[in-house]
Formats: structure tokens, sequence, C-alpha cells
């Protein structure tokens, strides 16, 4: 159910949606970060079962905050389902809890919405804590485009002064990629609906360009605006669970190629995975030898 308007209030104009998993710290951090923003916002916290006291420290520094609590960690799709749902702004944004917004980011991504009406989907331009640009939008997935981008997120990240300057070029021209990162979407409510929400069998990762091909598929655009501007401390939650987090990406990835994909690079992804898991099952007693068990797992039955 939506959140009522009270009485004399400006309805708000974007819901912004903020899925919290143990990063009380950086939660709100990104909550602060929302004070400098013009328009009028409805704000949900959708926290998955954390145990770092992060509800209650919302509630008492943020009390115009609603905060949803989930019994258990339901994922970060469900979660965003639950919490856009709760709201009824023209827009939603859905924000990573280890984002910072910068000044003036969610008005020119609505202005960017409202100037063209054929985007449906906006992302701005998302930088790391040392201010070095992210890669934060793409191309479709297919084996080479996903080997090409691997490059370049590896390069950016090892501060590869080649890799750095392509993408700084890259994201610093507006453009219409096939998907921009979930860590900061804004999304028109109406399109949101028909879309059907995220898709909740993706627990962690993927969802996000999910949503952007079957957006897309409704005949609508996917705009990149580096006008707007979010700092991303990239990874913070999953940070505490690695090798789970690896998993999910994994299971993701394999339900993504079965969804928009052919059979032939389904079966290519598997037998990658299945590489992946007998190098992890050598390496007996290290901890990559679980995820190699669970890789091999996922490779030949799909779990």
């Amino acid at each position: 159910m939506a959140s009522p308007v009270a009485k004399g209030a400006t309805p708000a104009r974007v819901a912004v949606v903020i899925v919290s998993f143990n990063t009380r710290d950086e939660l709100l951090r990104c909550l602060s970060s929302l004070a400098t923003v013009a328009l009028p916002l409805e704000v949900v916290v959708v926290d998955n079962a954390s145990a770092d006291g992060s509800a209650g420290a919302v509630r008492q520094a943020f009390p115009r905050t609603r905060v949803i609590e989930n019994p258990a960690n339901e994922g970060y799709a469900k979660a965003n389902n639950r919490g856009w749902q709760a709201t009824a702004a023209p827009f939603v944004l859905l924000l990573n809890s280890d984002t910072e917004v910068r000044p003036g980011a969610i008005e020119t991504l609505v202005r960017a919405l409202e100037a063209r009406p054929e985007v449906a989907i906006v992302g701005p331009r998302t930088l790391g804590s040392e201010g070095r640009v992210q890669v934060s939008s793409g191309p479709d997935l297919t084996p080479l485009r996903e080997w090409r981008q691997r490059r370049r997120v590896l390069g950016v990240k090892r501060g590869d002064p080649r890799a750095l300057a392509q993408a700084e070029a890259h994201y610093s021209t507006e453009h219409e990629p096939a998907w921009v990162s979930g860590s900061c979407l804004l999304i028109r409510r109406a399109v949101l609906e028909a879309a059907g929400g995220l898709d909740e069998h993706f627990f962690l990762y993927e969802e996000d360009v999910d949503l952007c091909v079957r957006v897309r598929r409704l005949g609508h655009r996917v705009l990149f605006d580096p006008r707007a501007e979010v700092v991303h401390h990239l990874g913070r939650s999953v940070a505490k669970e690695p090798g789970t987090a690896r998993l999910h990406y994994h299971r993701s990835h394999l339900l993504y190629y079965r969804k928009h994909h052919g059979a032939l690079r389904v079966v290519l992804l598997r037998a990658y995975l299945a590489g992946l898991g007998l190098r992890g099952v050598a390496r007996a007693g290290s901890p990559h030898a679980t995820d190699g068990r669970a890789l091999l797992r996922l490779a030949f039955r799909g779990e």
C-alpha cells in the first residue's frame, strides 16, 4: 500500500527506495546526502534483517524516513519491490545504501525524464570513494561483450591509465546503453508497474540489467546522463560475505542467460562455471574449495 500524503503537504515527486543489509554507517551517510535534494521526496528504507541495528539507527536519525523491516534477507529485487510498492511518487529512484548523492543529481535525472518522454530509465555517472569513474552502464550481455566489459572493469580497478582514460571519456558523454547500474537508477513508476517490477528470481546481481532489457522491449529507452553524479562506495555489504556474493553473482548470471539467451550460450556459461568450480575444488583446504563445489552444483544442476 502506498504511503498516504498528509493534508496540505506537497506530493512527493520521487520515491527513493534504499535496500540495506548490514550497512548501518553507509546507510546513514546515504540518507544524509539526500538532505540537499530540492524536490519533495518520500524515502523508504527496506532492511533485509540486518544484525547491526540499521533499522533503529534510521528511525532515530531520520524519523521522517519510512522503515520496512523484513524478517529475513529476501534479496535485493524482492526488497526493492516491497519498497516502491509502498510509495506513490511518479518517479522511483532505486538507490544503494553505500552511495552518496551529490547535490543536484536527483534533480538532473528527473529533468532528463521530463524532457524525453521516450526515455523510461536514466542513470548517473558514478564515482568510487577515491573519485575514480566507475563502469555503471553497458551493452547487452553476450559472452564477447562481457569479456570486453570485464577487461574495462578490471583495468579501471587496477588504475590502468589507458583503461581509466577510456572509461573517463565514455562516462563523460550522454549515451543510450542497454542497461544502467541499479546502484542509482531512476525509472517512471508507470513503466515499472507495466514491467511488473524487478524479477524476484534474482536474489542479488543482474536484476538491474534484466529490468532494463524488459523496459526496452516495452518500447522505451534507457539513458546514461553524466551531468548527474553519485559516489558509490562499491560493495560494502557484499564485502562481508564475498564467497556468498560470488555464488549469487554466478547464479543470477545463469538465470539471466536462461531468460534472455538461447541454449548454446547457456551451455557455454555452464561449461565456464564448471571450469571455475573444478579450479576451486582443486584448492583443497582453502575457502575456495566450498565455492568450487557450489559452482559445480550450479553448473550441472542449476542449484
